[in-house]
């Protein structure tokens, strides 16, 4: 199984214009945001204090929650390009069998969006510690490595489950290009999600990439938030609410009670993986 993590690791990264195209949906709502996104978003809240770090480590954590969905998408892809040159027919005869090879893909998937996120973090922290002076907190990294893990991991799960039902490269492809495109929407990276409609706040909150961006904004905002708004929880749970730092049913989530809806997430979605697969297994063997 090794051996084939490791083939689809570096099949991955050998296709430089796959990787970069991979990065598109992280790369653009970053460009923006240092275009004008982040302009706009100063003049919209006049707040005082490090206003400028606290939103670049916002964009910061929406944009990881996105490079994880694409570049997941993108590494498992190699799964559909096997099923259409029929590469697996050989490979599901060999010892690990089409669990075996299945779970190979999840992992190398695993690793590729863990690696990229770390990747995206590196690039826009240095970035804006040159251009803007921010300061990131080390104390924070075992807790930021801890969600990048999991992003990757929610990320893969939930491709996998689209992955199966595409039998070519091509059509892989467009619906890759609409993830791109749609998700940095659908974590709030373009538009924050205190200024959209209901309806559309409510498809973001269904949207397991939203809890994540959720979780990295808390970690990476945390202190900024509470030198910033300087015991005024009024104020800041307006702007949580307003910039997604929080979502809100019923009442602003806690940090805690988010861990607990994504923990939800991964073992619902794993759980569909496997009936998936299982429901394919079968298939297989009565073809056979």
């Amino acid at each position: 199984m090794l051996a084939l993590v490791k083939r689809n690791f570096l099949l991955y990264f050998r296709n430089r214009s796959g990787v970069i195209h991979s990065l598109f949906g992280a790369i653009i709502p970053f460009v923006l945001y240092l275009v004008f996104l982040g302009n706009n978003m100063k003049k919209a809240w006049s707040i005082g204090g490090d206003l400028v770090g606290l939103l670049d480590f916002w964009l910061i954590g929406g944009t990881l929650a996105v490079t994880a969905l694409t570049t997941t998408l993108s590494a498992l892809s190699q799964a559909t390009k096997d099923r259409e040159n029929r590469v697996t027919d050989d490979l599901f005869i060999t010892d690990l069998g089409q669990w075996g090879l299945q779970t190979s893909y999840l992992m190398s998937s695993i690793l590729i969006g863990f690696c990229m996120q770390l990747f995206m973090f590196v690039l826009m922290t240095v970035y804006f510690m040159i251009t803007d002076q921010i300061v990131f907190d080390w104390g924070l990294v075992w807790e930021l490595f801890m969600l990048l893990l999991f992003n990757s991991f929610l990320s893969t799960l939930v491709n996998a489950l689209f992955i199966h039902y595409f039998k070519s490269v091509d059509s892989l492809g467009r619906f890759a290009t609409i993830v791109g495109t749609a998700s940095g929407f659908l974590v709030g990276t373009y538009i924050p999600i205190g200024t959209l409609p209901n309806f559309a706040q409510f498809l973001m909150k269904l949207t397991p990439s939203s809890y994540i961006a959720s979780l990295f904004r808390q970690v990476l905002m945390g202190n900024d938030l509470t030198n910033i708004f300087r015991g005024n929880s009024l104020a800041q749970e307006q702007f949580e609410k307003s910039m997604g730092v929080r979502l809100e049913w019923q009442e602003l989530l806690t940090r805690q009670e988010t861990y607990y809806i994504v923990g939800v997430i991964i073992v619902v979605v794993a759980i569909l993986w496997f009936l998936q697969n299982m429901t394919s297994h079968r298939k297989l063997n009565v073809k056979a």
